[in-house]
C-alpha cells in the first residue's frame, strides 16, 4: 500500500476514492468503487460465468420486483474500454433488469487489478455509523465473493465475530420487500433477526405485515415467532409420526460441522449399520449455487 493510500484511509472512504482512478464516460467521471448509474446496453456478460441457465419464472419474478423496488443490490462490473463493462457479479440482476425495461443500472465499477483497493474501501465503508443493516450485509457479501475471504477472515477484517457477520448475511435471504423495509429503516435489525428464524416464506410475510400494521416491538415479534414455532411442534405432535430412524450419536458431530460450513441445517439420516443419506436444503436457485460453490 502506498503512503498516499495509507493517509487516505486515515481520512475516510471519500478520501480514498478521491485519489482512485476514475472511469471517464463522455464528460462524466465515475469514481471506481462508488455506485454509478451506467447504461445497461453497455454491460456485457462475463464469459467465465459458471451458470449459463437461468430459470425463466424466477427471472420474471425478479423483474417484477425490480419494477416496484428498483435494483436493491448494485451489480459489480469491470471496465473494459470506452463505454464497455463486463459483469463481475450480478448476471441474474442484469438479465431481470433488462426484462423490467431498465435503461440504466446501478453498478460498482472496478479495474481488473484493484482488488486490494476494493477491500480497503469496503472495510472502511463498513465502519461508517450511518450505514443501514442492508448496506452492511451487501458489503460483507462483496468481501466474501470478490475478495476471496471466508467468514472468519471477514470477521477479523471488520472486527466482528463470526455470528455477527452471519446475522447480517442472513438478511440477504429475506424476501425483497422485507430487505427494502430494513434498508429504509421501516424495521430494525432486531425485527429482521426475529423474522429470519421463521423458515416458511408465507409466515415471514405474515409476521412482517402484522409488525408494520401494528407497530410491533422487537419483543412482540419474538413472541409471535415463538408461538409460530410452537404451532409447528403441536402440529407435528398431533399427527401420527412414522417410526424414525435415530441418527447414530457418532454422526451428530459430523452433522453440526457440516451445518456450520454450509450455513444451513444439514441432516444426516443413517441406520445402525451406518448406511443412510446426507440432506443439504436450499431456499432458492441462488442459495443452491452458493452450496455448489462451497462443495
Amino acid at each position: 500500500m502506498s503512503k498516499q493510500q495509507r493517509n487516505a484511509l486515515g481520512r475516510g472512504l471519500s478520501a480514498l476514492l478521491e485519489n482512485a482512478s476514475t472511469d471517464i464516460t463522455g464528460s462524466e467521471a465515475k469514481p471506481l468503487n462508488s455506485i454509478s448509474e451506467i447504461p445497461i446496453s453497455q454491460v456485457q456478460a462475463n464469459p467465465f460465468q459458471p451458470r449459463d441457465v437461468f430459470e425463466e419464472t424466477a427471472l420474471n419474478e425478479l423483474a417484477d420486483s425490480i419494477k416496484i423496488h428498483g435494483i436493491i443490490q448494485p451489480i459489480t462490473v469491470r471496465k473494459l474500454g470506452y463505454d464497455s463493462y463486463q459483469i463481475i457479479s450480478g448476471e441474474r440482476r442484469t438479465r431481470a433488469a433488462r426484462i423490467a425495461g431498465l435503461t440504466n443500472i446501478p453498478a460498482y465499477i472496478r479495474l481488473a487489478d484493484d482488488q486490494g483497493m476494493l477491500e480497503m474501501a469496503l472495510i472502511e465503508n463498513i465502519q461508517r455509523e450511518e450505514l443501514n443493516a442492508m448496506e452492511i450485509a451487501f458489503s460483507y457479501k462483496r468481501l466474501l465473493d470478490e475478495c476471496s475471504l471466508n467468514q472468519e477472515q471477514l470477521g477479523d477484517r471488520v472486527g466482528k465475530n463470526r455470528s455477527t457477520v452471519n446475522n447480517y448475511l442472513r438478511l440477504l435471504k429475506l424476501p425483497d420487500n422485507i430487505q427494502v423495509a430494513i434498508r429504509d429503516n421501516e424495521i430494525t435489525m432486531g425485527h429482521a433477526r426475529a423474522i429470519i428464524n421463521i423458515e416458511d416464506a408465507d409466515e415471514q410475510q405474515y409476521l412482517f405485515n402484522k409488525m408494520v400494521e401494528d407497530s410491533l416491538s422487537v419483543r412482540d415479534v419474538e413472541t409471535l415467532v415463538r408461538q409460530a414455532h410452537e404451532r409447528v411442534e403441536e402440529k407435528k405432535a398431533s399427527n401420527p409420526a412414522k417410526k424414525k430412524t435415530e441418527t447414530p450419536s457418532s454422526f451428530i458431530e459430523f452433522q453440526q460441522t457440516l451445518s456450520n460450513k454450509f450455513d444451513t441445517k444439514v441432516k444426516i439420516k443413517a441406520d445402525e449399520r451406518g448406511r443412510g443419506s446426507l440432506v443439504i436444503p436450499f431456499k432458492s436457485q441462488q442459495d443452491l449455487k452458493r452450496l455448489i460453490d462451497l462443495l
